[in-house]
């Protein structure tokens, strides 16, 4: 089984909104252990923000102004949950089982290797 030598996506951005990378070199230090905390801190927000969009759905008398700030929230919390995805997702490890289908990037693991 291979590591991805590959740089780290980070969970937040840099200048003008453009992605920030981490070198693998320096996996396990600071920086990583901060982007840890962040993917976590992120991933529970957005869990506590789901549980409040049910609640404002389920409500009859959800107000426009409510609901759109509620869309608001959702998306910016769907782009923070896409981006550490999208980082764990390249961090995966590869085995000799991985399923490549042409045209996609990333690592792709075949059904056994989650057993």
């Amino acid at each position: 089984m291979t590591v991805h030598n590959e740089l780290r996506l980070l969970p937040w951005s840099g200048p003008n909104g453009k992605p920030c990378f981490l070198s693998p070199a320096t996996d396990g230090g600071y920086l990583s252990r901060l982007a840890d905390n962040t993917e976590a801190v992120q991933l529970g927000l957005g869990a506590e923000l789901l549980e409040h969009a049910l609640d404002v759905l389920a409500a009859e008398d959800a107000e426009d102004e409510e609901l759109h700030l509620l869309a608001i929230d959702l998306t910016g919390a769907l782009r923070d949950i896409l981006r550490v995805a999208e980082s764990r997702g390249h961090r995966l490890p590869t085995t000799s089982g991985a399923v490549s289908q042409p045209g996609e990037e990333g690592p792709h693991l075949s059904a056994s290797a989650f057993c």
